[in-house]
């Protein structure tokens, strides 16, 4: 990555037709670290990503998002959405290779097949999607996005159709490849913000609420015990906000 990754701010309110998605939203996403956004489903958060990364959220925003450094966010961003979005006609490899071949670029199929190698799906390069399982879908989605280099990365549900193992393998891999990046995840995973979260956010139907991560290196060990009461305590509160 040589671009520096910059830390962005996000403010204002969101509403979907009539209804008021959310009001008074005000998150920050740290420059180089990870921060995890939890809550429940319709609460807004694919909706902020989707904003973030310049996309139609199907919503008004009555706002402002910015980066720090003042450049325009467009070009530096990469985008994983909870569908692996894989072109069903090409082969695994050239699904890696998209974003440069849309820009005009010549790929580097080198670093695509390195790429897939570290997700565990080398064998499967010469591959349509349609042979691939979900959780091989979604690995082969993950390492798309990797692929982009930029120097934000938004991520939603990137590990929900994994088995536990290969969940916890793909988010150490994640975290070692994306040193530096500004990343948000949206995750419906408590154990999973618990362990990545420089930052961890829950939205709700009164906004934002804050609360402050484990102690420890992301990604945290999954039987620490700081990270195994966090992810209790985070558990709880999303019941609490369906309550």
């Amino acid at each position: 990555m040589s671009i520096p990754a910059p830390s962005i701010r996000i403010t204002g309110d969101a509403r979907s037709g009539a209804d008021l998605l959310f009001r008074g939203l005000d998150l920050t996403l740290e420059a180089g670290r990870w921060t995890c956004l939890l809550g429940a489903s319709g609460a807004g958060k694919s909706t902020i990503l989707r904003m973030i990364a310049g996309l139609d959220a199907h919503v008004t925003f009555d706002g402002q998002i910015t980066a720090q450094d003042g450049a325009p966010l467009a070009g530096r961003v990469a985008y994983m959405a909870q569908s692996d979005l894989l072109l069903p006609w090409s082969k695994v490899i050239d699904n890696l290779c998209l974003g440069a071949r849309l820009r005009g670029t010549r790929p580097d199929r080198a670093r695509a097949a390195r790429l897939l190698e570290r997700v565990g799906l080398a064998e499967h390069a010469g591959k349509r999607p349609d042979a691939l399982s979900g959780g091989q879908r979604q690995r082969a989605a993950l390492a798309r996005t990797l692929m982009e280099d930029r120097p934000v990365i938004l991520l939603d549900e990137p590990f929900s159709a994994l088995d536990a193992r290969t969940r916890s393998e793909m988010q150490d891999l994640a975290v070692e490849l994306l040193a530096g990046r500004t990343v948000l995840l949206v995750t419906h995973d408590p154990g999973e913000a618990a362990r990545l979260g420089h930052a961890i956010e829950v939205l709700g139907p009164n906004g934002l609420t804050e609360v402050a991560p484990p102690a420890g290196t992301v990604p945290r060990s999954v039987d620490d015990p700081e990270t195994l009461a966090m992810q209790g305590a985070l558990l709880r509160r999303l019941r609490e906000e369906v309550a």
